[in-house]
């Protein structure tokens, strides 16, 4: 997601579920793309000062959500709806990849029983 229309009013308008160590801030929204939503991976420079610890924790987020949207994919698609979201990582310590993965699984199903108004 690189447009700064869309960044704002996620977070202006957003919806956000904390799932520790990952805050997910999602929007559904009308513009249309390839795929039923778009993402965004932050983790900020004030808890990890050195990049290679943001990007290590960047890449794990990644990799959590790269394995595990294809359930989320479905129900966006068979809905019609689009979102636009962003992992943010909140964090103190570096959390191991399972930590990350878990997180990351439970955040996507709220999410999908918040968009579609059920109780996950």
């Amino acid at each position: 997601m690189c447009s700064k229309k869309q960044i704002d009013n996620l977070f202006a308008k957003g919806t956000s579920i904390t799932s520790f160590p990952v805050k997910v801030i999602f929007n559904e929204t009308t513009v249309e793309f390839v795929n039923p939503c778009q993402v965004m991976f932050v983790v900020p420079k004030r808890l990890f000062k050195r990049a290679h610890d943001r990007n290590k924790t960047k890449r794990r987020l990644r990799e959590a959500y790269r394995l595990n949207k294809t359930h989320f994919y479905e129900v966006l698609k068979n809905n019609n709806k689009k979102v636009i979201f962003s992992f943010i990582y909140i964090g103190k310590k570096i959390a191991s990849y399972e930590e990350i993965e878990k997180s990351t699984l439970t955040a996507l199903k709220k999410m999908a029983g918040q968009l579609l108004d059920i109780n996950p």
